[in-house]
C-alpha cells in the first residue's frame, strides 16, 4: 500500500512539531520551496549533506544549488508535484562547495502541501552509492583487462606450444604422468608419442633412456634447477636431447620437459617446412579458413568441421564463409572493409551457426595476402569463446561492462540493447542497496524508492539473495527486515 487507509483517525491531532520531527528525521534532506522555487526552510539529517553548505540555500531559487546539467529537472519536478501524493522520484545534482569534490547526487519526491503554493521536497542521499558504483565500474574493468591480457598470454602460448619443432609435455612431477603434449611428441618420438597423454613419461622410453631420464627428474626436483640429458632413441632412431625445468600450477609442481634432435638444437633443420607447417595447421584445436576474395572457402582444417558440425571439411570447400559466420552481408562486409584498409583483423566476435545447434560465440581473427584486388587471399582463424555472464532470469545472457555492450553492437537490435543497458544499471543499483544495507531488504527497498514486492520481483529476475523459500507464491520474508 502506497498510504494509510485512515489517517484522519490518528494523524489530525498530530500536533505541527511532531510532523516537522518526523520529517526531518525519515529524509536525508526535506526542503520547503516558496510558489516562485525559492528555499524558505529546510532540515537535514545526513552529515554528509551539510559539507554541501545547505545552511546557505534558504533565500535561494534551488535551480541555483544544482548543476546544469540537473537544473531543467527542477520546473519539471515542481510542475509534477501533486497534493494528495507524493511526486515521481527525481534525481537532482547539488554542486559541492570544493571545486576537486564530485557533485552530490539526491533523489526527490515533492508534494504540495496546501492553498498556500508551498512544496516540500524529501530528498535522499545517492552519494554513498554513486561512489559505491564507481568502485564497482573502475573494479570490474581492472577485471576485463586482467582477462584480456591473461587471454592474450594464453594465445600467445598455444600458438607456440603447437608449432614449435620439439616436442613439449607437461608432467607432473608426483606422478610423473604426462599431462599434455604438443603435436611435434609424435613426430619425434614414433609409436611412443601416440596417446602419450595420461601414461608415465619413464614408460615412453627404453630402459637406459628412462633411467638416465629419471635421475635428470630427481635432480631437478632437489635442486630445482633445468638440467638436460642425451639419450638413444628407440629402434636404432637418432640420439635424443631431452630437458626439464619446474614449475608450479595451481600448487602442483609440474616439469615442462623438452625433446628435440641434437642437429636441430645446433641450428640445423630436416624435413619440408612446408609440409610441416600445413601438418600442424590441420592438427591444430582452432578453426582455420582460407577464402578467395570473394570469401569463397578454399581450404578448411578439420576444426573448423567440428565447429560447423560438418561431416567433412569437403563439404566447406568452394561455399562462402557466411554460409555459417555472423549474419548474411553484414558480418562479412565489415570484416572485408576492414581487411582491405589495414591488411589485417583481430579479436572480432561474431556468431556462428552450425549445421546442427544453436548458435556459438567465435572471436575471428584475419589476414589478407593480396596479389592483386582479384587475386587476393584471406586467411581466418576462429575460436569458440564462453564468457561468464550472469542471466536476467528470462534465458537471455546479461553483459556486465560498457565493452560487453558496445561489442553488441550490429548482431543486436538497438531496443533490446538499451533494454540489457537499464538492465545492467538496476542490477547494480540494487546489488549496492543490499551491500550497504548489509542485505537489510526493508532498507534496501527503501532506499531504491520500491516497494518490498517489487524488490523480491527483482531480486528472483536477477537471482539476487537466497529466495528459496518463497514457494508459495508471496513475498518472502527479508532476511534482516527491521
Amino acid at each position: 500500500m502506497k498510504s494509510f487507509r485512515t489517517p484522519q483517525e490518528f494523524l489530525a491531532a498530530v500536533h505541527v512539531d511532531a510532523t516537522a520531527n518526523l520529517l526531518a528525521t525519515a529524509a536525508d534532506l526535506a526542503i520547503v520551496l516558496g510558489p516562485n522555487g525559492v528555499v524558505e526552510d529546510l532540515a537535514v539529517s545526513d552529515t554528509d549533506l551539510e559539507e554541501l553548505g545547505v545552511e546557505g540555500w534558504i533565500g535561494k531559487r534551488l535551480e541555483d544549488t544544482v548543476s546544469a546539467d540537473t537544473r531543467p529537472k527542477v520546473p519539471e519536478l515542481l510542475a509534477q508535484a501533486p497534493t494528495d501524493a507524493p511526486s515521481a522520484w527525481r534525481q537532482l545534482n547539488h554542486v559541492a562547495r570544493s571545486r576537486d569534490s564530485a557533485d552530490v547526487p539526491v533523489n526527490y519526491a515533492a508534494q504540495r502541501l496546501g492553498a498556500g503554493g508551498q512544496i516540500m521536497l524529501i530528498g535522499r542521499n545517492l552519494g554513498a552509492i554513486s561512489k559505491l558504483q564507481q568502485r564497482l565500474v573502475e573494479a570490474q574493468q581492472t577485471l576485463e583487462r586482467d582477462y584480456s591480457r591473461i587471454r592474450m598470454a594464453e594465445t600467445r602460448y598455444r600458438l607456440l606450444f603447437q608449432t614449435t619443432a620439439e616436442a613439449v609435455l607437461i608432467v607432473d612431477a608426483n606422478t610423473e604422468k604426462v599431462l599434455e603434449a604438443n603435436p611435434a611428441t609424435r613426430e619425434l618420438l614414433g609409436e611412443a608419442g601416440r596417446g602419450i597423454v595420461g601414461r608415465r613419461l619413464l614408460d615412453c622410453f627404453e630402459a637406459s633412456a628412462a633411467q638416465a631420464i629419471g635421475t635428470m627428474l630427481s635432480t631437478i626436483r632437489g635442486a630445482g634447477r633445468a638440467s638436460e640429458v642425451t639419450v638413444n632413441g628407440a629402434d636404432g632412431d637418432p640420439s635424443l636431447l631431452v630437458g626439464a625445468s619446474m614449475f608450479r600450477q595451481d600448487a602442483n609442481p609440474c616439469f615442462l620437459v623438452r625433446v628435440t634432435l641434437p642437429e636441430r638444437r645446433e641450428g640445423g633443420a630436416s624435413g619440408d617446412g612446408t609440409s610441416h607447417f600445413l601438418s600442424l595447421i590441420d592438427r591444430a584445436p582452432e578453426a582455420f579458413v582460407v577464402t578467395d576474395h570473394d570469401t569463397h572457402i578454399q581450404a578448411a582444417n578439420p576444426a573448423f568441421a567440428d565447429l560447423a558440425q560438418l561431416a567433412s571439411v569437403d563439404q566447406a570447400n568452394g561455399k562462402p564463409l557466411e554460409t555459417w559466420l555472423g549474419r548474411p552481408g553484414v558480418d562479412t562486409n565489415v570484416l572485408l572493409s576492414h581487411l582491405r584498409q589495414h591488411g589485417s583483423v583481430r579479436h572480432y566476435e561474431t556468431n556462428l551457426r552450425p549445421e546442427i545447434g544453436p548458435p556459438v560465440t567465435v572471436e575471428l581473427s584475419a589476414v589478407m595476402v593480396s596479389n592483386g584486388e582479384a587475386a587476393a587471399t584471406y586467411g581466418f582463424t576462429i575460436r569458440h569463446t564462453v564468457r561468464a555472464q550472469a542471466s536476467n532470469g528470462d534465458g537471455r545472457e546479461l553483459p556486465r561492462s560498457v565493452e560487453q555492450l558496445t561489442e553488441l553492437v550490429g548482431r543486436v537490435p538497438l531496443k533490446e540493447l538499451v533494454r540489457e543497458t537499464t538492465d545492467v544499471i538496476e542490477r547494480l543499483c540494487i546489488e549496492a542497496a543490499l551491500e550497504l544495507t548489509e542485505d537489510n531488504r526493508a532498507s534496501a527497498a527503501e532506499m531504491l524508492g520500491l516497494s518490498r514486492q517489487s524488490l523480491y520481483v527483482k531480486l528472483r529476475r536477477y537471482g539476487l539473495g537466497d529466495l528459496a523459500s518463497d514457494s508459495d507464491g508471496e513475498s518472502p520474508q527479508p532476511a534482516r527486515d527491521t
